[in-house]
């Protein structure tokens, strides 16, 4: 993971905080007694290592108990975990004590766990039980796989549709999700096709709490999140729509901004399996796992760290599309930032392993318009960062590494594409491959957009934005196969899945083929 001291140090205080240091009599409050379970958002569980997984729950009762949690200076919260589903062998227990401050929210990182192998848990507090929830950690570093299956998923706005996709995902047979973004979205629809946030859009910590809140009840994403442990990292909605680094669309003044993104990463992590607390508007969110021999996978921030975009519009600093933006070839625009920048890279050229994943939010093939005016950029997505792009791609062909797949979300389409260094140009080698695994329920384009597309852009050998789902990966020794899972938009609760097309990457040659 390689994790500088210092976060290591304050992932230590978060988690002894959250567990209290004093003696237990000294933390403990009355065990509460309930008239509905709090456990009304269900448990997750992230980060998958060889010794250990983060467990998350958070204690939201419903209306007739909210008086009596928030009357509670702390609660005190009760953790098991098993190795059978019957939950008859029990191999650890402890107890961490919540409070307001956290919005009643629980990490466990548990540790001492054996490599490969599948774990239940639950949790208690006075007489309330939560949901129980299985995982998985990751295999020993030198483990020699045959197989690893994951589900790529992202964009799920609430107001577009239910997430039946969740719901084939958490039947699947799966080492973990990776989620790369979008996982709430702040703003409302006009006209929602299917149910409605109900609640302002968000600019304080109480107002992405509840809108955290309204997504996790939903049964469908409990029970993906209950069925495997899950990777993440995230896009712009889980703050603003398109924002990049300290700047919004609104031209906020920027210490303002900051604060709105303290709110909106603190909420982030209190509803998410993840180890590392936000330090007001900071928080590390990219990491890197290992999976045995077989595979190692590193999720990117694409947002916290970037750039303003290249030639914004004065008075709405969004994505758009520009043509003749000289700003674009500056080469110290950035995607990632100068230090996670080094450290992917240092790590794809360092990596043993076969396989090198990387999940970011957005799509890296170029989806550039030819118009009689000119070649026109959107700036939001990698085609408004070219040379951070190029810069990236370039070091994979220098360095000789094979092996490389991006996996990305935010454009609300399914994607398989070949990456080069100069993207489109037949004389520029095919360095890496790319699946983009579509969106949950977020409206995409249409067929006819996707067709243009795929003219203007060779590289693109398939995109779908007229159906929802997500995408299931299979990699082996031999090749990893990207199977795209579809169904029709707007995504009704009883929806069924298709599988829209399949492609392979063959090992030790990059570019996408059809299975």
């Amino acid at each position: 993971m390689n994790l500088s001291r210092r976060d290591l140090n304050r992932a230590a205080l978060w988690l002894a905080l959250a567990g209290c240091t004093a003696p237990l009599a000294a933390c403990a409050q009355p065990a509460p007694r309930w008239r509905s379970n709090p456990f009304t958002l269900g448990v997750a569980s992230g980060q998958p290592r060889p010794d250990s997984v983060v467990l998350w729950t958070r204690l939201l009762p419903e209306a007739e108990d909210e008086a009596a949690r928030n009357a509670l200076p702390a609660c005190s919260v009760r953790y098991e975990i098993y190795v059978d589903a019957a939950l008859q062998r029990l191999v650890m227990q402890g107890e961490v004590v919540t409070d307001a401050s956290r919005a009643f929210s629980v990490h466990v990182h548990a540790t001492g766990l054996a490599p490969q192998r599948d774990y239940w848990y639950r949790f208690r507090c006075g007489d309330a039980q939560s949901p129980v929830g299985r995982t998985r950690t990751a295999p020993a570093p030198d483990a020699q796989l045959r197989r690893l299956r994951f589900a790529l998923a992202s964009c799920q706005n609430y107001e577009h549709g239910f997430y039946a996709a969740h719901r084939e995902i958490a039947g699947r047979e799966l080492d973990f999700v990776l989620f790369v973004g979008d996982y709430i979205y702040e703003g409302s629809s006009a006209n929602p096709e299917m149910r409605r946030h109900g609640a302002p859009i968000p600019h304080t910590l109480e107002g992405y709490r509840e809108r955290h809140a309204l997504y996790k009840r939903d049964a469908d994403l409990q029970a993906a999140h209950a069925a495997h442990p899950w990777i993440l990292t995230w896009d712009d909605h889980e703050v603003v729509n398109d924002y990049a680094g300290d700047r919004d669309p609104a031209y906020t003044e920027p210490a303002l901004f900051l604060r709105r993104r303290a709110a909106a990463y603190r909420a982030y992590f209190e509803h998410m399996p993840l180890a590392l607390p936000p330090q007001g508007a900071a928080m590390r969110i990219h990491e890197r796992h290992v999976w045995g021999n077989l595979a190692e996978l590193w999720t990117l921030d694409c947002r916290q760290h970037r750039s303003h975009h290249a030639c914004a519009d004065p008075a709405h600093d969004s994505g758009r599309g520009v043509i003749g933006c000289a700003e674009l070839a500056d080469p110290a625009r950035t995607m990632l930032g100068a230090e996670q920048s080094r450290w992917f890279a240092q790590g794809l050229a360092d990596s043993r392993r076969q396989w090198k994943l990387f999940g970011q939010s957005t799509q890296m093939s170029s989806t550039a318009r030819d118009t009689p005016q000119g070649r026109q950029t959107w700036t939001d997505g990698w085609d408004g960062y070219p040379e951070a792009r190029r810069q990236l791609f370039q070091g994979i062909a220098d360095a000789g590494v094979k092996d490389v797949v991006a996996l990305g979300g935010d454009v609300h389409r399914h994607v398989a594409a070949d990456l080069r260094v100069r993207p489109n140009d037949p004389g520029s080698a095919v360095v890496a491959s790319e699946f983009v695994g579509g969106s949950i329920s977020s409206r995409g384009a249409s067929q006819a957009a996707m067709a243009r597309m795929r003219r203007d852009n060779p590289d693109v050998v398939h995109a779908r934005g007229d159906e929802r789902g997500y995408a299931l990966m299979e990699v082996t020794p031999e090749a990893m196969q990207c199977e795209f899972r579809a169904t029709a938009h707007p995504v009704p609760a009883d929806a069924s899945f298709y599988t829209q097309a399949r492609f392979v990457v063959e090992a030790g040659r990059a570019g996408v083929l059809p299975a």
